[in-house]
């Protein structure tokens, strides 16, 4: 049985071609990589590797960047003080502040030994600062 599909207009017979499947792989490909990628995005720059607490003197918190400023801030790490609390072996840590109000509390505490709570990821972006180290609570310490 035909039907009016199969001719043209002047007689000729159509023949209608079969859609390949190269292009259902190439949107699904597509995907693929979409929804990789963006896995991939969050776990490097939003998923939390670590957190923790550091505790020592806060030696420099600074407000720096040329097109996104950002408070980045060093902290000593005291590992041995000598008998006048002096630290004789330090190390620094490095951290940025993604919170305004928490940097402008901390640039009051520049010079004294505090407590900060921090989350590590595994990438920066520039809008979050030059660290991995995400600081996001401070105390001071006696």
């Amino acid at each position: 049985m035909e039907t009016k599909n199969d001719f043209s207009s002047d007689g000729n017979k159509v023949v209608l071609k079969k859609k390949s499947g190269c292009g259902r792989y190439i949107i699904t490909a597509f995907f693929m990589v979409l929804i990789f990628g963006g896995a991939y995005f969050y776990w490097k720059y939003y998923y939390t590797y670590s957190d923790g607490f550091r505790s020592g003197m806060l030696q420099k918190l600074s407000h720096k960047g040329n097109l996104m400023k950002t408070y980045e801030g060093e902290l000593v790490l005291s590992s041995v003080s000598s008998t006048n609390n002096v630290p004789l072996a330090s190390e620094k840590f490095y951290f940025s502040i993604e919170i305004d109000s928490l940097a402008k509390r901390m640039m009051d505490y520049e010079g004294k030994k505090v407590r900060v709570h921090y989350l590590q990821k595994k990438g920066t972006l520039s809008w979050r600062g030059d660290s991995e180290y995400i600081v996001d609570a401070v105390t001071i310490e006696p």
